[in-house]
């Protein structure tokens, strides 16, 4: 009897043990679940609290502007020639926007460039090139312009890029013309398009193109609603890791993962479903000069080239200028530049820039005239 009562007493305590491990367990999990839930939700809380447009806008009355939306990893590196650029502006026909890093201030300590002060997204997101937070940050930077009914274009510009023209001529250029200027084209080679997008996204739709975009309301409106193909791109367009061969084996797995640049195809993309390519200029209005490169662990890569002061006489800029059609090979597309059916030259900015670059095209009095010793007594 007593073996018995034993038997039943430990039996008991096992049972009893077992049952707090489980009631443990599961309040570890459920803990768990809350902060990813609250975590995922942090990261994404401009999807969660954008706001939804209707496309169709009462007529604007009124001076109309253009929204400048930089995007950078934290400060203006050029910020000296973007000021000498507003400066010559009707500051009732533009307005400012930066998306940097999450707590980053725009102030005296910051930007030698008052014009910049406070322009910083109060809300950010912390940025991962080749991945979609990049998308979601320039979602953001569209979101917040629309709260501005006087913008009426917007364009995306990044931390390295220059006005070629002075204000006016920017500002003319952009309002003349009723069509979003894309970049945009079939992306037939390449093979990033993944079938497991189908049918949320269909291959006839898939479209590839530069980042640097100048859109009318409407589409940026297109942008900020989207609520169908950005989880489709969080989900399946995702650049494979870089070949490292540190991690040995493990490349063969990494090498095998589908390829994906978000910001070259979602923009076009969603365009292209929304059947809104008839409304674009396809191409951008901002240059950039594409090096091929070759490596050990790069077969073949194209990179941007950066200018430096040597490259930004009034030569190459010119140069620049004067081109006024870009060819696509995968289309068999010639796309000569226009607006509103009137011929054009192509691009009116160009990246990507150094500061001793900005500073020549400054001081030769391409974009405005500056002098550069004006830079000496500042600390940044």
């Amino acid at each position: 009897m007593k073996k018995k009562a034993g038997g039943l007493l430990s039996g008991r305590n096992v049972l009893s043990l077992g049952s707090k491990f489980v009631i443990t367990l599961s309040a570890i999990l459920c803990v768990y679940s809350l902060l990813r839930i609250h975590s995922q939700s942090k990261k994404y809380s401009s999807s969660s609290t954008r706001r939804s447009y209707n496309l169709v806008d009462e007529p604007f009355q009124g001076s109309p502007k253009i929204a400048f939306l930089f995007l950078t990893r934290r400060n203006l590196p050029l910020d000296f020639l973007w000021e000498t650029f507003f400066q010559n502006a009707d500051v009732g026909n533009f307005s400012i926007y930066v998306h940097s890093e999450p707590g980053y201030v725009f102030d005296e300590s910051t930007t030698r460039s008052p014009i910049f002060y406070g322009r910083q997204l109060k809300k950010s997101i912390q940025v991962l090139w080749g991945e979609s937070s990049m998308i979601e940050a320039e979602r953001l930077l569209f979101d917040e312009a629309l709260q501005d009914p006087a913008n009426q274009r917007f364009v995306l510009l990044s931390d390295s890029c220059v006005p070629l023209y002075n204000f006016s001529h920017i500002y003319n250029y952009m309002m003349s013309s009723s069509k979003s200027f894309v970049d945009s084209f079939l992306d037939a080679k390449e093979g990033r398009y993944n079938p497991k997008m189908s049918p949320n996204i269909p291959k006839g739709k898939w479209r590839k193109g530069s980042q640097w975009i100048a859109l009318v309301r409407k589409h940026a409106k297109v942008i900020v609603n989207d609520d169908v193909v950005l989880p489709v791109f969080k989900r399946y367009c995702k650049r494979r890791p870089p070949m490292d061969f540190g991690r040995g084996k493990q490349n063969l797995k990494f090498q095998t993962q589908h390829n994906c640049i978000p910001d070259e195809h979602y923009v076009q993309t969603l365009l292209a479903m929304s059947d809104l390519e008839g409304e674009l200029e396809r191409r951008t209005l901002t240059y950039t000069f594409w090096n091929e490169s070759k490596t050990k662990t790069d077969r073949k890569a194209w990179h941007p080239f950066t200018f430096g002061y040597a490259d930004a006489g009034t030569q190459q800029i010119n140069e620049i200028k004067v081109i006024n059609h870009v060819n696509y090979d995968s289309e068999y597309r010639v796309e000569w530049c226009k607006s509103n059916s009137t011929p054009v030259t192509c691009f009116i900015f160009a990246r990507k820039f150094s500061r001793g670059a900005a500073m020549r095209l400054l001081s030769e009095g391409i974009v405005s005239n500056f002098k550069a010793t004006a830079l000496l007594d500042t600390p940044f």
